[in-house]
């Protein structure tokens, strides 16, 4: 019992010593650590003066090809206590000066002062050699200035050794202070108690009572008390238990003649039973019977069962058809919309490119007259002054009319690109709404619609390109051939902004608009206003299903008859 209780003791002083010690040390490392990167910053700024100092003195000598100067310099730099290498580049990444403990280094030149570790222990500071001359700028080398470790723990030494030293006697007071309080609050109130306990008189409890010397209400006292209100709670229990035993002996007599009244009732109950297992047995039989009616009815039951699972496979085979068909309808539609981009685009690109082949067959003849003039010696100033102005208009007229059909065919193949391919990049949304309206232009062309775009210049978002360009394609010809239908003049106004983290888009034109029961059929697949005029219906439900599903977005309806169509998008980005 000695031996558990200075184990425990001795354990549990060990436990509190190795996380004192874990502590301590990683605390003194701590601070090790710090005062280590505290110096190698000064170190560092150090060097960065040393190029305040030196680096035009150094420019200089490279830019006028004094290598000499430069290596005098860089011996110089040698003698300094904190730099134990050197080494100077010219523009090309060859060495001029390579003195001391350095390194091997790319040859990417050096456009700013930077700081890079090495290996074995050194550290370099490199930065460029910039030659400035009537307001020009050249860089002509770079210079790099190394540092070690060593230096850092020589500026070091004396705090690291008084560090430790603090550590070492606070751990030796600390020891002495825990070793005296565990003797005397934990060593000795055990001793006492174990040898008491081991006295324990089983015939005579009260005797065995414990009684320790103990001044402080502790948890020691606290079980002192506990163990003498057991033995007290012993002592009662042994005086009822003398009682108990008379009481059970008498119970033991009154339950003897229990058994016996119990067995003849036993008797009674077994015929009575016996009589009660005739009646199930007929029970029995009557059962077998109706199970065998319910077995005829759940075959019934299975067959029906089947045959609605045949007309279920049915439908879904139905379903699955009708399916593939919209989505052929919907690619379909898709298509269209791309071909009458191309048709529009083509018509709008051959106007410019026509005037340019007229305007590039009128320079060549100018140029042929020119040269028989030339030939015939038949050249004079007016001759080539009329040439030149020709020329001149020629040429504007040409750049005029190419960049015109450049512009058409540039916005036309981004949008014709995105509309075909699903990849996602980033896009400057006005950018791009712009490049999608311009594209719509021919559309436009004899009209006196005009389209009006509210978005910040600088809102830029990461999606699908083609899914942003179909939904606005379509919002705009529905307005074009639904809403802008016998009018000669509508407004479309675009409201482009972004909220927390969403993508609103308000759509609003001045056209016809919907009745109301119309609006609550609007996205519905198939449904048109224009049913047997060539309509197919999907314009809407095309836009409801790339918004909710492919943009994970939601999109909303609002209009009134004679008071336009406005839609109200919002895109989670």
């Amino acid at each position: 019992m000695s031996d558990i209780k200075q184990g425990l003791s001795k354990r549990l002083l060990a436990r509190v010593l190795s996380v004192y010690f874990v502590l301590t040390l990683i605390v003194t490392v701590g601070q090790v650590f710090t005062e280590y990167l505290n110096a190698k910053s000064h170190i560092e700024g150090e060097l960065q003066t040393l190029k305040n100092t030196f680096s035009t003195s150094l420019t200089r000598a490279i830019w006028e090809l004094n290598t000499p100067q430069a290596k005098s310099i860089a011996t110089g730099l040698m003698e300094l206590p904190i730099v134990e290498g050197v080494q100077i580049r010219d523009e090309n990444g060859n060495y001029i000066a390579d003195l001391g403990l350095t390194s091997k280094q790319a040859r990417e030149s050096i456009t700013k002062g930077v700081v890079r570790d090495h290996s074995g222990g050194t550290f370099g500071y490199s930065f460029p050699l910039i030659f400035e001359f009537s307001g020009r700028t050249s860089l002509v080398g770079d210079v790099t200035l190394y540092s070690s470790s060593t230096i850092i723990f020589g500026r070091i030494e004396v705090g690291i050794f008084f560090l430790i030293g603090n550590a070492l006697i606070k751990t030796a007071f600390l020891v002495f202070l825990f070793m005296n309080a565990f003797r005397n609050m934990l060593t000795k109130p055990l001793t006492e108690l174990t040898q008491q306990i081991s006295e324990f008189n089983v015939d005579d409890p009260e005797s065995s009572k414990l009684d320790l010397s103990i001044d402080d209400d502790n948890e020691l006292k606290l079980l002192q008390d506990s163990y003498n209100n057991l033995i007290d709670d012993l002592v009662s229990f042994q005086s009822k238990l003398a009682g108990t035993q008379t009481e059970l002996q008498a119970a033991n007599r009154r339950l003897d003649d229990q058994n016996i009244s119990l067995e003849e009732e036993v008797a009674k109950k077994t015929a009575t039973l016996s009589r009660i297992m005739l009646d199930l047995e007929q029970q029995k039989d009557e059962l077998l019977i109706n199970q065998r009616e319910l077995r005829q009815e759940n075959e019934n039951r299975q067959f029906v069962e089947d045959e609605l699972r045949k007309r279920n496979s049915e439908l879904a085979t139905s379903m699955e058809t009708l399916q593939l068909a919209k989505d052929q309808l919907v690619e379909s539609e898709r298509m269209a919309s791309l071909g009458g981009l191309v048709a529009g685009i083509a018509h709008d690109v051959n106007t410019p490119l026509g005037v340019s082949v007229t305007a590039t067959s009128f320079l060549q003849e100018r140029v042929v007259s020119l040269q028989n003039a030339f030939e015939d010696k038949t050249l004079t100033a007016s001759t080539m002054t009329s040439f030149l102005t020709d020329a001149q208009q020629t040429i504007t007229l040409l750049t005029n009319n190419l960049n015109r059909a450049s512009d058409l065919i540039s916005s036309f193949k981004q949008v014709a690109v995105d509309q075909t391919s699903e990849a996602e990049r980033e896009i400057n949304v006005r950018h791009y709404l712009s490049e999608v309206v311009h594209s719509l232009a021919p559309n436009f062309k004899k009209t006196q619609h005009n389209i009006e775009i509210h978005c910040p210049d600088d809102l830029i978002i990461h999606c699908a390109p083609g899914v942003i360009a179909q939904i606005f394609t379509n919002m705009i010809m529905n307005s074009l051939i639904h809403g802008f239908e016998n009018k000669t003049k509508g407004t479309i106004k675009i409201d482009i902004s972004r909220e927390d983290n969403n993508l609103i888009i308000n759509y609003q034109d001045d056209g016809q608009g919907l009745p109301e029961g119309t609006l609550e059929q609007h996205f519905d697949a198939f449904f048109t206003t224009r049913r047997g005029k060539g309509g197919s219906g999907l314009g809407t439900h095309i836009m409801y299903n790339l918004v909710t599903q492919t943009l994970k977005g939601d999109i909303e309806a609002f209009s009134k008859v004679h008071h336009g169509l406005s839609y109200r998008i919002t895109i989670p980005l």
